[in-house]
């Protein structure tokens, strides 16, 4: 068989023109192939890392405007809706409470606008925010409602340039009424998935009941749960008990980052798979090629043929000897191939800015698959060329 292998590479040689355009369907295929499924897990690590870590066990909770269905009952996010969710469902940690509103933030003669986040004590932590400088609130602080301020990464140097924002009092307007708070943290930039640490601000949800809205509802709930794993789930376990608790459905939308990222990764391997498989046609285009080209090989070479079953060879031998031929050829093209597919994925990755991430899987899937490729359109010509008859090969020209 290695001597078969050999004669292979000899008879590459004197046909180089031939054999070149025989590989070239090969490498393409399998190009292709690594190209397009190293792209969709550069994607998907480009997602994975846009959304970060933090945050994916959190699963987000709304009603209201979100109400899909208009004959759906609206939920009241209070204390007992809050008790019961946690007594009810399972894999919960720890169920946030949290309101929103549109305010202006004023130092001096600078303003930003945006949205004001009223959270409770605790929750900036589990959604694993880091600080720049300065501490999270206090137990006390949102007991007492006091006005203290977080700022995110954007707004704070908006506002405070020189970088020594912690400890200044700032002017928050919402609905035309004026707080002064004092600025006691300021966020990291970082991705947290659904939290801007950038460009919101977070002040006690004890102050929000005390002087916004007395004894409010939330607008929002965050559910944290007792692991990653359990994101998922609990998005359907949530709904699930909403829609028991009303009798209607969608009363609440609810979701979660890692639902979202799951779905998105969903999408992204299935179009790379379809992708992928269409590239492969080229592969099955190029076996069509490599079967045309042993065909013309075999008519070649009928006296050696003849020669070698006049001296003993076995018709098992020398369909070996063309099939071996054949898979060489796809050998050299997968090779190439993977190297071709591997350089244009770095260039590619490399303008778009990508993380290098090369599947080797597809390296693997599409190499043997041109192989299997070269073994099977090269059994017909193989085949051809062991039923010969030795006077008639002879003969041949």
């Amino acid at each position: 068989m290695f001597e078969d292998f050999l004669n292979a590479l000899a008879n590459f040689r004197r046909q180089k023109m031939r054999t070149m355009l025989s590989v070239l369907g090969v490498i393409i295929g399998v190009a292709s192939v690594i190209v397009i499924m190293s792209m969709g897990q550069s994607s998907t690590k480009q997602i994975q890392d846009t959304f970060g870590n933090a945050g994916l066990d959190m699963v987000n909770v709304s009603g209201g405007f979100m109400r899909r269905n208009r004959d759906a009952v609206t939920l009241q996010f209070n204390e007992n809706f809050r008790e019961n969710l946690f007594a009810n469902v399972r894999n919960i940690k720890k169920v946030w409470y949290k309101n929103s509103l549109s305010a202006t933030i004023s130092f001096g003669e600078t303003s930003v606008n945006g949205s004001c986040e009223a959270v409770e004590t605790g929750y900036l932590e589990a959604y694993s925010m880091q600080l720049e400088s300065g501490r999270f609130f206090s137990v006390t602080e949102n007991l007492a409602g006091a006005q203290k301020i977080i700022l995110g990464k954007e707004y704070a140097d908006l506002l405070f340039p020189s970088g020594d924002g912690v400890g200044k009092n700032v002017l928050v307007t919402a609905d035309k009424v004026s707080f002064g708070f004092e600025v006691v943290g300021i966020l990291k930039e970082q991705n947290t998935g659904m939290e801007n640490s950038s460009s919101s601000t977070y002040i006690p949800r004890g102050f929000y009941a005390k002087k916004i809205t007395p004894n409010p509802e939330a607008s929002t709930i965050m559910v944290q749960a007792t692991s990653n794993e359990f994101s998922t789930q609990l998005v359907s376990d949530i709904t699930e008990y909403c829609q028991e608790l009303t009798g209607t459905e969608g009363s609440v939308w609810v979701n979660s980052m890692q639902t979202m990222i799951e779905q998105m990764n969903t999408i992204t391997n299935s179009l790379s798979v379809m992708l992928a498989a269409i590239a492969a046609i080229s592969l099955l285009v190029g076996g069509i090629g490599i079967m045309n080209i042993m065909i013309v090989t075999v008519t070649e070479r009928r006296q050696e043929i003849g020669i070698r079953k006049a001296l003993g060879a076995s018709p098992n031998i020398i369909r070996r000897q063309f099939l071996i031929e054949s898979a060489a050829i796809t050998v050299m093209g997968g090779i190439a191939g993977i190297a071709f597919g591997i350089l244009i994925t770095l260039a590619v990755e490399y303008v778009r800015s990508l993380s290098f991430t090369v599947s080797t899987t597809s390296c693997f899937i599409s190499f043997f698959f041109s192989v299997f490729v070269g073994v099977f359109f090269g059994f017909s010509p193989a085949s051809r060329a062991a039923k010969l008859d030795p006077v008639d090969a002879l003969n041949g020209e």
